[in-house]
């Protein structure tokens, strides 16, 4: 990686981290602040778009440093699989033993399936 490339990434995910903060204040103000819409809404379509980018590539219609600015960077800083498990955990810790399983397997899945769609779409 060239020191460039380094530093466009670099920013990139840091784009990606402030539209990550911004859809999910948005969700918190549209569904309430103890929502856990917005990480799950951001980690699937980050999933769909890191999909589109990946299948994009594998045409060669995304050359490696668009691919590595955007699935590392931008993608990289939006998407949270951390933030996502940590929703989990607080639902386990508040006893809500069914809405933790339905929220870290909804977003495994929802995810998984969009990064494929996604996928798919960009192989064409």
């Amino acid at each position: 990686m060239t020191p460039v490339l380094f530093l466009v990434v670099s920013l990139a995910g840091g784009l990606g981290a402030v539209a990550r903060f911004a859809i999910d204040a948005l969700a918190a103000r549209l569904v309430g602040r103890r929502s856990r819409w917005g990480i799950i809404a951001v980690n699937v379509t980050g999933s769909f778009a890191l999909g589109l980018v990946s299948g994009l590539a594998s045409r060669g219609i995304a050359d490696a440093n668009l691919a590595a600015v955007l699935g590392v960077g931008v993608l990289g800083g939006y998407t949270t699989f951390s933030t996502a498990m940590w929703d989990s955990v607080t639902l386990l810790r508040e006893r809500r033993w069914a809405a933790s399983a339905a929220h870290a397997l909804g977003a495994l899945i929802g995810s998984a399936a969009a990064a494929w769609l996604g996928f798919a779409l960009g192989q064409g």
